[in-house]
């Protein structure tokens, strides 16, 4: 069966600040067939500009599905078998809430105005989504980076109505070197004259700090390894400042890929979010969101070369979970393609999966 697309609308979503989201819409797909009991729905959460398109052909308005090798019929989430839901986050231009779209009760894009919000709240926007459309109960969730963060937050928010939960490339926390890089990233969009204090709508607005932020992303995406394997110093006539590196042209082609699918105060609302990212946060410690998994069971794996999310951080969430009574465990990717492993090893990916599935008598 086919990927199919729909959306909700929730009338007021009540965000971890205490701020009320009114009309808050949530974009989704569906792969496969969903159970009466929810006990083949897995629940995929997507990374920081990823959309809710998954698997399959390409569909106008979205980028390309990001995990086709995975969510497949045969696949380590095979959809055959299995109802794979992916929901779009909120702040994300591609269907759901963000800046981008009119402000209630105005005729103008909420722009600056949007509420900021966390991955509390984009998975319990999700959470409420599904409700929605008849899946109260699902199997479990899998996300990777941001989404990994989305997934943690889904497992403390539905533990009593899931069987697990796998972490792929996120910690339990985001530490002071990963604030920093978002930093930068939304002080050269922030800094860039066109973007007029987030109000520039209908125009493109800050293009070239957009395509900066993505560029410094980029580095933090890949590892020193990758960058010698497949540039170490190539170069175009260097010696003339018209001249670059080939790593500088690598880097530039991807800020100017993203300018042309992404919005820049999406991409401020989304690394926010990511900084705002704290299991313990509003609880007593982060093992106390633990608590209600006792029993469950919880994969998190991490990536050998990751420089954005470091394997010990990731290994961290494990032990967290482990301390507080849940069936934890941690595997690690081991590739030096850095933190976008999760996304390009997917034969590792699909076997550790599948081990797990396997382990704990899924599927």
């Amino acid at each position: 069966m086919p990927e199919r697309f729909g959306s909700v609308v929730l009338p007021n979503l009540t965000l971890h600040s205490g701020k009320v989201l009114k009309e808050a819409r949530v974009a989704y797909s569906v792969n496969g067939t969903p159970r009466p009991d929810g006990s083949n729905v897995v629940v995929v959460c997507h990374a920081l500009t990823g959309s809710h398109h998954v698997a399959g052909e390409p569909v106008p308005g979205l980028p390309d599905a990001w995990w086709d090798a995975v969510v497949r019929p045969g696949g380590a989430l095979d959809t055959d078998r299995l109802c794979v839901v992916c929901c779009n986050n909120l702040c994300s231009p591609y269907g759901s809430s963000a800046p981008t779209d009119t402000e209630p009760g105005t005729d103008h894009p909420w722009g600056m105005n949007f509420p900021v919000v966390d991955p509390h709240d984009a998975a319990l926007s999700q959470k409420k989504t599904l409700e929605e459309i008849g899946i109260d109960r699902v199997a479990g969730v899998v996300g990777g980076s941001l989404g990994g963060m989305i997934a943690l937050e889904w497992a403390a928010l539905s533990a009593g109505t899931l069987d697990f939960a796998v972490v792929l490339a996120a910690p339990l926390r985001l530490y002071p070197q990963a604030i920093a890089f978002n930093g930068v990233q939304r002080h050269a969009i922030t800094s860039d004259p066109d973007w007029k204090d987030g109000a520039y709508y209908p125009a493109q607005g800050p293009v070239k700090g957009l395509a900066n932020a993505r560029m410094l992303a980029m580095i933090t995406y890949r590892s020193e390894e990758s960058f010698v394997r497949r540039h170490m110093r190539e170069s175009r006539n260097i010696d003339e400042w018209k001249g670059r590196f080939d790593v500088e042209s690598y880097l530039m082609h991807h800020g100017k890929l993203l300018t042309r699918r992404f919005d820049a105060n999406c991409y401020l609302y989304l690394t926010k979010m990511m900084d705002l990212h704290d299991l313990g946060r509003n609880r007593a410690d982060a093992e106390a969101a633990f608590e209600p998994m006792r029993r469950k069971n919880f994969l998190t794996v991490g990536i050998n070369s990751d420089i954005l999310f470091p394997a010990w951080q990731v290994q961290e969430v494990a032990e967290a979970a482990s301390d507080a009574g849940v069936r934890a465990a941690y595997r690690e990717i081991r590739s030096d393609a850095g933190h976008d492993a999760f996304l390009l090893e997917v034969e590792q990916v699909s076997s550790i999966l599948k081990e797990f599935f396997s382990s704990i008598g899924f599927m």
